[in-house]
């Protein structure tokens, strides 16, 4: 009888299979969420220019490392740890000499990227993790003392992008939330209800260079009016194919789609306060950097850019600065090709007088 109960408690659940010849979904993607087990398939995704899901291909590397010149002793930020593919670069540099502080607010993200971190050694005596905010800088610097080098990439992760019930894409289904910490403030859905015409258009045309931001906010507005939900990714993507249906036909399907990805990143700025954040993390660099010390920030859109570039200029022109980047780093076109994700990038960076 135990040994018939024991079997029962040991049978192998077979995995749910997926439809047709090759995974579609996040979820059905299993090999490519378990990196260790299956490293033949997540590197047969990179080389086809695709990020494996559950992954994150971090972006101009070696041009913030040769910016940033990491050397051991050194203290340091990764304000944005995300799934930690920079901060492993900038501990290897540091060779378990000096400290590296990193900070995220993805509540769901962090726990993940900490054990892995863990496991490659990095534990407490070189990496300190903190869930918070990066523009709370100043709190790191209260307990670290000035820092030698700080990075910053603005962009959101590609396995916050690619999860649908984080509700990041219009590609797939899922609730329309946005907030990097789902725990904090109020999600996309919510944002909308009550938004008016006004606010809303002012809100794509601001946070994203929305050209159609009238017709899209005059028909979201209408459309709540009238009583439709639109509490999930795809029903706000429906409503902005509708308010884009009288467009030509020969290129009518590419400006929904841009116009999709337009009013998601809009959306994912505001119920972030995205350029707050940056600003205040702006405005606390230069008295948390100590002398000589370098700050690297990566962006992803025009208006996170225009926010860096015065800054640095401003900073710079008062001598806070001894010497910024002319003009914002691309990254390589072999980068491009092969992380099509690291086309919209651009990498800035200054140094403390």
């Amino acid at each position: 009888m135990n040994n018939q109960k024991n079997n029962k408690e040991t049978t192998h659940k077979r995995r749910v299979r997926y439809k047709g010849t090759h995974p579609r979904t996040f979820k059905e993607k299993y090999k490519e969420l378990n990196p260790d087990k299956y490293a033949d398939t997540v590197e047969r995704v990179m080389q086809k220019g695709n990020t494996p899901a559950g992954m994150h291909r971090s972006i101009c590397v070696d041009e913030i490392l040769d910016f940033l010149k990491v050397t051991p002793g050194q203290i340091g930020l990764d304000g944005t740890l995300g799934y930690g593919g920079h901060t492993q670069e900038l501990l290897k540099c540091l060779d378990f000499k000096g400290h590296l502080y990193a900070t995220d607010v993805d509540p769901i993200e962090l726990p993940r990227t900490k054990e892995r971190l863990e496991k490659l050694g990095y534990g407490s005596d070189i990496l300190t993790i903190k869930h918070m905010n990066f523009s709370k800088i100043d709190q790191i610097v209260s307990e670290a003392g000035p820092l030698d080098f700080v990075l910053a990439d603005l962009g959101v992760s590609s396995m916050q992008i690619d999860n649908p019930d984080r509700g990041f894409s219009y590609k797939n289904e899922g609730p329309l939330d946005l907030r990097l910490n789902p725990n904090k403030g109020i999600s996309a859905a919510e944002r909308i209800k009550n938004i008016t015409k006004d606010e809303l258009e002012g809100m794509l045309w601001e946070n994203s260079d929305e050209p159609h931001a009238n017709v899209i906010s005059r028909t979201i507005v209408n459309e709540i009016k009238k009583g439709k939900t639109i509490d999930t990714t795809t029903e706000l993507r429906d409503v902005i194919a509708y308010a884009l249906r009288s467009l030509p036909a020969d290129t009518r399907d590419e400006e929904i789609k841009k116009s999709s990805m337009r009013t998601f990143q809009a959306l994912r700025i505001d119920v972030n306060s995205e350029f707050e954040v940056l600003y205040e993390f702006l405005e606390k660099l230069p008295t948390s950097l100590a002398k000589g010390g370098r700050v690297a920030i990566l962006s992803f859109h025009s208006g996170e850019d225009r926010l860096v570039k015065k800054s640095f200029q401003r900073y710079y022109r008062e001598g806070i600065y001894s010497e910024i980047s002319p003009t914002a780093i691309r990254p390589s076109a072999e980068e491009c090709n092969a992380n099509s994700r690291a086309r919209s990038a651009k990498l800035r960076w200054a140094i403390k007088a």
